[in-house]
């Protein structure tokens, strides 16, 4: 079933007008009108140009409340309201079948709408049966309001479904062909089943050699298909979310104990489709998803059990590129990449400085007398005593590291996060954190260099008069394996850092803007994702600090991370640990949030897109229309309208009726 997006903000009512206007081609007493064609054809795209007229009068009854064939700016108004309902599927089909707009719906009006659908052309629809009669009583007098006709509207496909099979049973002995299932599949379930299902429905049928399929088959398969998204989860039940697994019919069978609906016919349905190529008696996770049918743009899928899924990969576009223009994507991300870290780096530089020199701050009574009292104190002190660009001491190095540093990190990251994706496209939680972790690990090749480095140059300025050196003259001291002391506390910092903060940032950006975050949503979780992680590793950090300050005269000395703990806890005590807290999360909450806001700023501003198209799990355009028009409510529109025909079976036709249709109606 398609589902339209939850939670969607009201549209401005000035920007609604606009919107309006924009289609509405029709004016009467000095008011602006939308025509059937103006919002049926033009503005949700629903029926071509010269398509089905009478389909088009329909669609457009779902927001004409007067029913007098044109659309008011309030009418459209309520039709966007109306859209952010939760039950909007259903108020979309009670304002297409009440067609005298008096609020319920009569037998005449029932049998009038669904006389104009593609099933009708097929098989005409049967109003004397029994479903009918209960609903609107023997004589047919009774009128339905809204909570009866949603549950009407609920049993009409599953009733239309058995009539159809009477139809075809013409020696009256419970059996069709399979062809005509395939006959019946692609006229009342237009564009609910996949390209696959309908290619291979004639080869699979009935279960055996003769392909004569019973109403017990026929039921259980109509079932089967409407059940695909519970069953999908349902196999992920039986593989604990390991979609690389393949599941044997027992093993489906028995994960789906909790889910009575579901029968072993159904089951043994599934099977039969899914392994039509390979007859190994498992279902892998790939031939399950090519059962399931695209979606419109934008939708998910809800199965019974309650839980989403995205649409399947084959829903998107994502060209492959040749190895060159992969070189020249790799460099494009790479140079944004490295300018928002940059940027980043910049913004937050003197309170990395101010934390630098709090945590090099030794107490003790080897020590003497503290330097700075506190941060703050920290930071007056530099300002009087190097001058404003003494806060900035040592930034060279880190602006030529952050580079390398950043892309490696975001590189691993999303390479990691590829081999825990699963095929729907979600991770499990530990595959987040693991495939952080392993970013974080990484990018220690270059951040031990440029952090030591950086350090030695942000603390010179403590000694007043002492002998400053440039980050060579370092460098060439400490040589290449002096470079990386200190490497275990880095390790030991840096990979819990992005184990937290990768998965809390895709979190926190998905809670704030759902599907389509906006850029002050990514900055936002840059922040917040920012706070834990830098917290809680803080101690981590000032142990990183002291192995790699060049300690001077009378300071401690340490060898190692666990003699560093060791001597800190019993020179300083515990709150020695914490040291610079206050500022290591003032430096890295806002830096990490402006890096990754320049990054989306830069993307939008500088966008290429190097031959790929569109990209995964990202809306695909509705051509001809322009998705700016689809504000608020209006986002559902689309989805709603094939909710409608998917979910409820009532599909119209799109273009118009042939000669022969029209003959054949005429009689």
């Amino acid at each position: 079933m398609a589902e339209a997006k939850q939670g969607v903000t009201a549209a401005e009512s000035a920007e609604l007008k606009e919107i309006f206007l924009k289609y509405a081609s029709h004016t009467e007493k000095e008011e602006r009108l939308m025509t059937a064609g103006d919002f049926a054809q033009k503005f949700l795209g629903l029926v071509p140009e010269e398509g089905n007229l009478k389909s088009a009068t329909l669609i457009t009854g779902a927001a004409d409340q007067t029913k007098d064939g044109k659309i008011s700016f309030a009418e459209f108004q309520a039709f966007e309201t109306m859209l952010r309902s939760p039950d909007a599927l259903y108020m979309l089909a009670f304002q297409l079948f009440d067609i005298d707009c008096n609020g319920d719906i009569d037998l005449k009006e029932f049998k009038e709408v669904l006389s104009v659908t593609t099933m009708h052309e097929l098989v005409p629809f049967d109003a004397e049966c029994s479903l009918v009669k209960s609903y609107f009583g023997q004589d047919g007098l009774r009128r339905l309001d809204y909570p009866a006709f949603s549950q009407l509207i609920q049993e009409v496909k599953s009733e239309y479904l058995r009539q159809a099979f009477v139809h075809f049973d013409a020696k009256k002995n419970g059996t069709i062909s399979s062809l005509d299932l395939a006959e019946i599949v692609r006229v009342f379930r237009q564009g609910a089943v996949s390209d696959y299902v309908q290619e291979h429905l004639v080869a699979v049928a009935g279960g055996h050699a003769s392909h004569t399929v019973t109403y017990a088959y026929y039921k259980a398969f109509n079932s089967m298909l409407d059940k695909l998204p519970l069953l999908e989860h349902i196999f992920t039940l039986a593989t604990k979310d390991m979609t690389a697994k393949e599941v044997t019919r027992e093993e489906l069978l028995s994960s789906s104990r909790q889910f009575s609906q579901v029968t072993p016919l159904e089951v043994d349905i599934l099977f039969d489709l899914c392994n039509l190529d390979e007859q190994s008696g498992r279902v892998k996770f790939e031939n399950l998803q090519r059962l399931l049918p695209k979606l419109p743009p934008g939708c998910t899928r809800t199965g019974s059990a309650g839980g989403q899924t995205t649409a399947p990969a084959s829903d998107y576009e994502y060209k492959e590129i040749s190895l060159g223009m992969q070189v020249l994507e790799s460099m494009y991300r790479f140079l944004l990449g490295g300018i928002g870290g940059a940027t980043g780096a910049t913004a937050v530089y003197p309170i990395d400085l101010v934390k630098t020199r709090m945590q090099n701050q030794r107490s003790g009574a080897m020590v003497g007398e503290l330097m700075y009292k506190n941060s703050l104190d920290c930071f007056v002190k530099v300002i009087r005593n190097e001058g404003v660009l003494g806060l900035y001491r040592g930034l060279g190095p880190q602006l030529v590291g952050v580079a390398p540093e950043k892309a490696i990190k975001l590189t691993v990251n999303d390479l990691v996060r590829g081999k825990w994706t699963r095929k729907d496209g979600s991770i499990p939680i530990w595959g987040e954190v693991i495939s952080g972790g392993c970013g974080g690990g990484c990018q220690v090749l270059f951040t031990n260099p440029l952090e030591i480095v950086k350090i030695r140059l942000q603390v010179q300025g403590e000694v007043q008069g002492g002998r400053k050196v440039g980050a060579g003259r370092i460098i060439r001291e400490l040589g290449f394996r002096g470079l990386y002391k200190g490497a275990s506390a880095c390790f030991l910092r840096d990979i819990p850092f992005s184990a937290i903060y990768f998965p809390t940032y895709a979190h926190t950006k998905t809670w704030l803007g759902g599907d389509e975050p906006k850029k002050v949503h990514f900055m936002m979780a840059g922040f917040i994702a920012g706070v834990p992680a830098a917290c809680l590793l803080t101690p981590a950090d000032v142990i990183k600090t002291r192995l790699q300050v060049k300690a001077r005269a009378g300071q401690q000395t340490y060898n190692g991370l666990i003699d560093c703990a060791r001597k800190i806890h019993a020179d300083e005590g515990p709150r020695a640990f914490w040291k610079g807290a206050a500022a290591r999360v003032c430096r890295s909450s806002p830096q990490f949030a402006v890096t990754l806001f320049t990054y989306e700023l830069l993307q939008s501003w500088f966008s290429v897109d190097f031959g790929r198209g569109k990209k995964p799990h990202s809306p695909t355009p509705l051509p001809p229309l322009q998705r700016s028009d689809f504000i608020g409510g209006l986002q559902n529109a689309n989805m709603t309208f094939a909710g409608v025909e998917r979910h409820l079976g009532l599909v119209l036709p799109k273009f118009k009726p042939s000669a022969a249709a029209q003959s054949t109606q005429g009689r």
